[in-house]
């Protein structure tokens, strides 16, 4: 149980990322006529959490294939954790207040993720 709560926790986050890698210039488009420089500005922010959602997800798939017991795997475990929870929160007072379902879609997967991650971490292998 342990081994799948941490896998799904990354993979949710894996996926999330790559679904912000697709969409976006269709996202950049919808802002309309903006500069050149605006439109570099959205496109590098959007794939910059995208990119790293990918990473904490892979992250998280490899510590745990590797060795999800060791102090280090539990302190990187958390890492993620609190960084999921920090995206959240930034999500909740930017995002979320877009009405678009995505963004408002992002505090509850990031918080999922994290929670995931941290019950698998805190469960004891069979043995």
């Amino acid at each position: 149980m342990k081994k799948t709560l941490l896998y799904i926790g990354g993979a949710l986050t894996l996926l999330w990322g790559i679904s912000h890698i697709f969409p976006t210039a269709v996202v950049v488009k919808d802002f309309g006529n903006i500069s050149f420089d605006n439109k570099m500005i959205i496109t590098m922010e959007w794939i910059t959490e995208g990119i790293t959602l990918i990473f904490l997800g892979i992250l998280t798939a490899i510590v745990t294939s590797v060795d999800n017991q060791s102090r280090l795997s539990k302190i990187i475990y958390i890492s993620i954790a609190g960084m999921l929870f920090a995206l959240s929160i930034l999500s909740l007072f930017t995002g979320f207040k877009v009405n678009y379902l995505p963004f408002k879609l992002c505090p509850v997967i990031f918080s999922t993720s994290a929670i995931l991650i941290l019950i698998g971490n805190q469960l004891k292998p069979k043995t």
